[in-house]
């Protein structure tokens, strides 16, 4: 993985040192909270319902043990020991004190971590498919082109007060693990006709307000141009995107306004004007930074202890059914952790859990851990002749649970438990999903089923690309949560549809109850999963689940 050099370390060390000075001026009253919020805000410190939050920035969702090591001490020394793995492969801190958020942030400077770009109108935090590096399916490594983005979008002049926030998103697989469709730019490595690698560039989108599915700006851009047409992209967005309606200021509503073909024009003429500028420079960075991405040694050991211990241990086989995905090295598996007990807040995590998964990466995963976008935690590289030892300290720590895809693997926002723009709950209404669903035993019957849950229509749990999607909404001081249906974030990126009338806190959960319960009658066969039977027979049958009463009403 890419380690901090003297120039980031020193870049790093001075945001520290100019941002602890702001702390002190807002706290002697120096500075309003007006005049301090621009400046916090550039820091990744939000101000909350009940405290200020702090979102630290974990780049492509990649760290090591170290650095895990560090957001636990952080937990345990400033916050309340425990930290949340957050959609954007990020973690947040809920409790921190205004005076300790300099000390925090000089703690992950010294492990190469910082909380810069997680918030405000610039461009975030850079994600990546948490498989990368891994994946059997995969093209190439995304993370160098990852990391380049972050060298060059990190306090770029140009782009720190852009119209709205700006999301990039990349993947090295044929499987799109990174919902690049979702994204402002969406870069998705293929090949041409020559067998080079190079990108489909997607532009325009996003969720919230007004959902959209990106669309293709171009079918192939090689690598060596991946900068100065990204530079353009964002460039054209800057001066032609809205300033005068937040709720339209996201390039997914430029490109609506102005048209593909419009925008395809002006970043094609942008990108002709500054490419000599770039003049190989951004290739130059990529190769020395892939140096930092190359393979991890990999051991040749037999697997038949791996295979033996499956067919002794039920508990142990069903983990590695569920949490296991295949890896592009011979004998090695890729673990997810799943950070979604039943019962659980998703994405929570405490500081002895933190402990255990970095000392897992040290002892058999090549010291590298991923943060998975769904809220998980991921071991890129384990040997199969570890993985019993992996289960049975993953067991003892409370991280064993053996969902990862199912019902239960739920992503949810943490709502008006926290945020201050939420307007309803999210995490009770996941944890009474989890816990209903393992009481009938049915998960795993169920099969492969993504719901996603979010506490206001900025969308931060994803809904509208969840197969089952959660909205929830105030209504007259009420809570009521509305249900879209067949939403996808893979290469089939699809926006769910909504079903009809939102249901109230006590409602909710029996609608998806019978919900699924439905699904199980109405699939073809037992390999049918529920976003494949959606589309098979269409919303009529799937609303007509949740709403019994109208379907008999119609009926008679």
């Amino acid at each position: 993985m890419y380690i901090y050099n003297d120039f980031d370390e020193k870049f790093v060390r001075n945001r520290v040192a100019e941002f602890r000075g702001q702390v002190d001026r807002r706290i002697d009253g120096s500075l309003t909270e007006d005049e301090f919020k621009p400046l916090r805000l550039m820091n990744g410190l939000y101000l909350q319902l009940h405290a200020y939050m702090l979102r630290v920035a974990v780049p492509y969702g990649t760290l090591n043990s170290a650095q895990m090591d560090k957001l636990a001490y952080i937990a345990d020394r400033w916050d309340k020991g425990y930290g949340h793995f957050t959609t954007r492969q990020n973690i947040q801190y809920n409790w921190p004190e205004l005076r300790d958020v300099p000390d925090m942030l000089s703690a992950l400077a010294d492990v190469g971590m910082h909380a810069i770009q997680t918030s405000g109108n610039t461009i975030r935090n850079v994600t990546a498919d948490h498989f990368a590096g891994a994946a059997a399916d995969e093209i190439e490594d995304p993370r160098p082109t990852a990391e380049l983005l972050r060298q060059w979008s990190t306090d770029h002049p140009e782009f720190q007060f852009l119209p709205r926030k700006f999301k990039i998103a990349v993947t090295g697989a044929k499987a799109d693990r990174a919902v690049t469709r979702a994204h402002d730019i969406g870069l998705r490595m293929v090949r041409n006709d020559a067998g080079e690698a190079g990108f489909e560039v997607i532009v325009g989108g996003g969720l919230g307000r007004t959902p959209m599915v990106g669309k293709i700006l171009r079918t192939f851009l090689p690598k060596s141009d991946l900068l100065p047409y990204c530079e353009a992209i964002v460039s054209v967005y800057n001066l032609l995107g809205r300033r005068d309606n937040k709720y339209k200021a996201r390039i997914k509503i430029t490109v609506h306004e102005n048209g593909l073909e419009k925008i395809q024009e002006l970043v094609e003429s942008r990108f002709a004007q500054i490419r000599p500028e770039f003049s190989g420079i951004d290739a130059h960075l990529l190769s020395q930074i892939e140096q930092s991405f190359a393979a991890p040694t990999y051991v040749v050991n037999s697997t038949n202890g791996f295979e033996a211990a499956r067919l002794a241990n039920p508990a142990f086989r069903s983990w590695t059914d569920t949490n296991l995905s295949d890896h592009k090295a011979d004998g090695y598996a890729v673990v997810s952790i799943s950070i979604k007990k039943h019962g659980a807040t998703p994405g929570d995590a405490t500081s002895d859990q933190m402990r255990v998964m970095a000392n897992l990466a040290r002892k058999y995963g090549h010291d590298e851990l991923r943060i998975s976008h769904e809220q998980n935690v991921i071991l890129p590289h384990v040997h199969k002749s570890d993985l019993l030892a992996i289960y049975s300290e993953l067991r003892a720590a409370d991280l064993a649970t053996a969902n990862i895809g199912l019902i239960s693997d739920i992503i949810a926002c943490p709502g008006m438990d926290y945020c201050a723009l939420a307007t309803a709950r999210s995490i009770p209404v996941a944890q009474e999903i989890a816990t209903r669903f393992d009481a009938l035993k049915l998960e795993h019957e169920i099969g492969p089923l993504k719901i996603k849950i979010s506490g206001c229509i900025n969308a931060c749990g994803h809904h509208h690309v969840g197969h089952i999607g959660i909205l929830g909404l105030d209504r007259a001081g009420v809570e009521n949560y509305q249900i879209t249906l067949g939403g996808d974030g893979t290469e089939t990126t699809t926006i769910g549809e909504r079903a009809g009338p939102g249901f109230g806190a006590d409602d909710i959960v029996p609608a998806i109850e019978r919900l699924v319960l439905g699904y199980l009658n109405l699939r073809d066969n037992a390999d049918e999963t529920f976003l494949a039977a959606y589309r098979r027979l269409g919303a009529e049958p799937f609303v007509a689940l949740l709403y019994p009463e109208k379907a008999a009403k119609n009926a008679a």
